[in-house]
């Protein structure tokens, strides 16, 4: 399973703003960015009000793998993290994360990942 559209956010007006206005948390392979969310720079229904929850993005370069296969394979598992660890809690509504990850990061199993994205989670106030 993956996150559900109405949880995944997209276009580069959104990406733009999360890096703006965003506190971050750093990890040894990946950074976490939290910000106050924003309706107006979302495509299409701009007040979807049945569906409330964080919304999330993942980003992973080809500096991570060359292979889109790897990335999109770390990209679905961890959509699939923060939908368990997201999805409906009323508390984070009006907030947007964005996860980005570091070259160094395929050094790692996906369960060292996950855990080191909890931590990261932890210190912004999600868990």
């Amino acid at each position: 399973m993956v996150l559900p559209k109405e949880m995944r956010l997209k276009g580069y007006k959104c990406f733009d703003y999360i890096h703006k206005n965003s506190r971050r948390y750093n990890g040894p392979s990946m950074i976490l960015r939290v910000s106050r969310a924003n309706p107006n720079l979302i495509n299409g229904e701009k007040s979807n009000s049945r569906y409330k929850s964080c919304r999330c993005a993942i980003s992973i370069s080809n500096k991570v793998s060359k292979k889109a296969v790897i990335r999109n394979r770390l990209r679905r598992i961890f959509h699939n993290h923060l939908k368990l660890r997201l999805f409906k809690k009323s508390k984070h509504i009006n907030n947007w994360a964005l996860l980005n990850f570091k070259p160094k990061c395929l050094d790692k199993e996906p369960k060292l990942l996950l855990e080191e994205c909890d931590k990261l989670l932890l210190e912004a106030g999600f868990c």
